[in-house]
């Protein structure tokens, strides 16, 4: 495997790290914290600092802000992290933040995830795999997101949100409540607007387990009884089915999280 490859016009630091095959290009700044495993590839004008990892074969593209001190008041220069995943693309003019004292002094991303331009991944923030961000989509800090997960353009995630694996976020929404596992939402304010049967298929899930989730769904968000009360039912009755399971352990861990919920509290599906 071939060594670096730096661009003259590239600034990095006598303290980072490169792997091998990695490729700096015009005009870019590392800082000498930084840990770029094998064939990271910087395409130009990328600036890097802080206690960061990117990990292999990850792909950033110019004018991307990685790393640098997070967009809170309360942070006070402490050596917080920024570890990015394998095989990830971030495109152009992404901002990055690592943690603060105050959530873990940790910002992850997982591997393959595509985050497109102009998008921001705020301080102590947590992204699972293969997650798609379209341009602009905001996270804000010490969100949690799930594996699989897919937000349209323009969506604007509020601080501490959880949004549960292979959910779908529909363009220019504005979420400040919890989304479960499957689950689809849209709108300002978000509402829940039933599952995401098209990324399910996609992912070729099991017919008869998206039938049954189906019905855990209709059941769940039912306008009888209390949610708490309709999701203890759903445990029981589907008890066997694990992405059932699933949302009920999400749904549970939620303290007191806002969930959100179909609107007007019809369950479509």
């Amino acid at each position: 495997m071939s060594a670096a490859q730096v661009h003259p016009t590239a600034i990095v630091s006598a303290g980072a790290q490169l792997g091998q095959g990695v490729k700096i290009g015009p005009y870019c700044i590392v800082g000498d914290n930084v840990v770029l495993d094998d064939n990271v590839e910087l395409l130009s004008h990328v600036s890097i600092d802080g206690h960061t990892t990117v990990g292999s074969g990850t792909r950033i593209f110019p004018f991307a802000s990685v790393g640098h001190e997070p967009q809170d008041l309360k942070y006070h220069g402490e050596a917080s992290r920024l570890e990015i995943g394998r095989d990830c693309v971030i495109r152009e003019s992404v901002t990055i933040n690592p943690g603060t004292q105050g959530g873990g002094m940790l910002t992850r991303i997982g591997n393959e995830c595509l985050i497109m331009a102009s998008a921001h991944v705020a301080h102590d923030a947590i992204i699972g795999n293969n997650v798609i961000m379209a341009n602009y989509v905001g996270i804000a800090g010490h969100c949690q997101i799930g594996d699989n997960v897919i937000f349209g353009g323009t969506c604007v995630i509020h601080q501490f949100t959880r949004i549960g694996a292979h959910a779908f976020v529909g363009a220019q929404s504005m979420v400040d409540g919890d989304i479960i596992p499957y689950g689809m939402a849209v709108g300002n304010r978000a509402s829940l607007t039933g599952l995401n049967l098209v990324g399910l298929k996609r992912r070729k899930f099991d017919r008869e387990a998206i039938h049954r989730l189906r019905a855990a769904y209709r059941q769940i968000f039912s306008n009888e009884g209390t949610l708490r009360e309709r999701v203890e039912d759903a445990a029981d009755l589907f008890k066997d089915d694990p992405l059932v399971q699933e949302v009920v352990a999400f749904i549970m861990a939620a303290a007191d999280r806002p969930i959100l919920t179909p609107r007007n509290g019809q369950a479509a599906e």
